[in-house]
């Protein structure tokens, strides 16, 4: 019996010892002497978290009036000139096909394209106050690690009797297959980038209002993601936000759409402005 006391002790005492950390109150980019090198770097374990609850999109067309992702979880370091946000939520479906009807993963970082107190709107800024956005998309990652993008690759159970661009009498990499490809596929001669085979899963985009939202000038970020036991995390690297430094503040906000609940442009779940600090060197 007093044996038995005693373990229960010893386990009561390891359980009190043991709580998990208390989220930050805000999210805390952290400084380092180096970036994770993704988003499975067993470097993010002691970096502490930010749990940002998420809200219905139902400003503006298409609406998301039913609450789907609750919340999702941030973490962040950078290392003098650039940040790294660390993502994380639960996700009970795998969705990372493109096609007709079907709804890709995804999540979004948004920050001011210049800092100061007075903010831009939080739903994609507002004209004259422009916001800047790094997107990473589960469809995209999975060309990245390899899924091919033909139709065989997209609908394994799909029987083929015969494409044109893919006929044997035409040569690969020949004029005429180029052609016949661009041709089954206008979306890619048109230079849509949305999807088709890619080089990264993540893609830098800029607002100025909603409806307004656009690529880039220029590609500044990288990332990754990998599907976890209960969802996703995914790793956004970009430069620290304009004007913000060491030892300042800014702001940040975060979207993430589910593609079983058909989730896509406007249709998502979202944050506010969450407050953002930008650790000074230890």
């Amino acid at each position: 019996m007093r044996t038995l006391v005693t373990v229960v002790l010893v386990f009561l005492v390891i359980g009190c010892g043991s709580k998990p950390q208390a989220p930050l109150p805000e999210v805390t980019a952290f400084a380092r002497p180096a970036l994770p090198q993704g988003c499975e770097d067993p470097a993010w374990r002691s970096v502490p978290a930010h749990v940002a609850p998420l809200l219905l999109q139902d400003l503006v067309e298409p609406r998301q009036l039913v609450a789907t992702t609750a919340a999702v979880t941030v973490q962040a370091v950078h290392d003098g000139s650039r940040v790294a946000f660390r993502l994380s939520w639960a996700d009970p479906t795998h969705d990372d096909s493109p096609g007709a009807a079907r709804f890709s993963d995804a999540c979004a970082v948004q920050l001011p394209a210049v800092a100061g107190a007075d903010l831009p709107a939080p739903q994609m800024g507002e004209t004259g106050r422009p916001v800047e956005i790094t997107a990473w998309r589960a469809s995209w990652q999975a060309s990245v690690d390899g899924r091919g993008d033909d139709m065989t690759a997209l609908y394994p159970r799909a029987q083929v009797d015969h494409y044109p661009f893919t006929a044997p009498s035409l040569a690969p990499g020949s004029p005429e297959q180029e052609e016949m490809a661009r041709r089954y596929a206008p979306a890619r001669a048109l230079g849509n980038p949305m999807e088709g085979p890619r080089s990264s899963p993540v893609e830098d985009l800029v607002a100025d209002g909603p409806g307004t939202l656009r690529p880039a000038p220029r590609a500044m970020s990288t990332g990754s993601g990998r599907r976890t036991r209960d969802g996703w995390t995914v790793q956004l690297v970009r430069p620290l936000p304009a004007g913000v430094r060491p030892g300042q503040r800014g702001a940040v906000a975060f979207a993430v759409w589910d593609g079983s609940h058909e989730e896509a442009g406007a249709r998502k779940m979202r944050t506010g402005w969450v407050p953002l600090a930008i650790g000074e060197g230890s």
